[in-house]
């Protein structure tokens, strides 16, 4: 793994594969409270993911590698026929637990089509090669979190303010982040700039996690709440929006946290560059547009109770979309490692990734 040093050293990981065990940090405690849980089943490691004790694109993804891993531990042992089938039914299984990010599909089918391409002979051998393949991926995406900070790091010049909404850090990924990873970097060479934090309602990834693990680096971070982004715009002191992505269509259409979309155009009415970063694993080159990508829809109390203190009247209907998608005209660019993507995204996306 890369050095962590780049962040605060005690900053927790979100997923952790230590002697054949699976822990995740429960992300719903932050940041009062770090509890961190070992998976024992599938169906853990499901409602881990269903109830956002892990998320993030990229480290659902790795849940879903690695819960692969945990789902078959015990059949070890079974006909290599029988592993096989299981093996698929988990899958499926796990890829059911939340819709929009491309990352945790992605992830599960590279595992079983390594399944199915390594010729094993025992399913001890098959479930050996499917942790070493979940532990590639995971060291993949560090390296590819770290290369897309590098790629965003010219952007970020000495005193601006950037602006950025939810949690696309370290807690979202395996290391660093992806719209924070240019923020490390930059932080780690002594660059004065601030970020400011959207809280993003209804479930505040931005107030207990952005704002936290920043504070913990030592970043210069400033709270808002979702409705002051626009005054904050227009008082001049945002140059810059820096956010993540769960799946980006081969158009350049983004799908992110709820809210996104409203930044973007808010972005667009003041002048400010609005750049998306991304691992190239949350590019979806079967979806056309954003307009095919589902959206989550979540549940009530998410919206009727702030905390653990119910806020809206008894019984009141409710719409909780848990994410938007941003048309690809509002985007500046989307920072990978390969390279900062620019319109026309459907030509360009497909040039550097090499899809047919």
């Amino acid at each position: 793994m890369l050095d962590k040093g780049l962040m605060a050293k005690d900053l927790p990981l979100a997923v952790t594969w230590k002697d054949g065990e699976l822990f995740l940090l429960d992300q719903t405690q932050l940041p009062l409270t770090t509890v961190v849980e070992k998976q024992e089943t599938a169906e853990q490691v499901w409602e881990s993911i269903r109830l956002l004790k892990v998320r993030g694109a990229p480290a659902i993804g790795l849940a879903g590698a690695y819960g692969l891993c945990v789902a078959l531990k015990e059949a070890q042992n079974d006909p290599l026929s029988d592993f096989m089938a299981l093996m698929e039914k988990q899958a499926a299984y796990l890829d059911s637990s939340r819709p929009t990010a491309v990352n945790l599909g992605w992830a599960l089918r590279r595992m079983v089509k390594t399944a199915k391409e390594a010729n094993a002979t025992t399913s001890k051998e098959l479930y050996d090669i499917l942790v070493a393949e979940a532990v590639a991926i995971h060291e993949e995406d560090a390296r590819l979190c770290y290369t897309v900070g590098e790629v965003g790091l010219p952007l970020i010049k000495e005193g601006m303010g950037i602006l950025t909404h939810c949690n696309a850090g370290s807690l979202a990924a395996s290391h660093m982040g992806t719209a924070t990873s240019p923020m490390y970097l930059a932080h780690s060479q002594g660059m004065k700039f601030r970020v400011y934090a959207d809280e993003t309602r209804p479930l505040l990834q931005g107030a207990r996690l952005t704002a936290w693990e920043l504070q913990q680096a030592g970043i210069d971070v400033t709270l808002i709440t979702d409705n002051m982004a626009a005054h904050i715009m227009s008082q001049g002191l945002i140059d810059m929006v820096i956010v993540g992505t769960d799946r980006v269509a081969a158009n350049g259409d983004v799908a992110n946290k709820i809210g996104t979309l409203g930044v973007a155009i808010l972005a667009k009415h003041y002048g400010i560059p609005f750049y998306v970063a991304l691992p190239s694993s949350t590019i979806d080159h079967d979806m056309p547009s954003g307009e095919g990508i589902p959206i989550e829809e979540r549940e009530d109390y998410e919206v009727t109770s702030f905390g653990a203190r119910q806020t809206a009247p008894e019984g009141v209907k409710v719409r909780n979309p848990a994410f938007d998608v941003t048309p690809n005209e509002l985007v500046a660019g989307l920072i990978t490692e390969k390279g900062i993507v620019r319109a026309p995204y459907t030509e360009n996306l497909k040039a550097l990734f090499g899809q047919d």
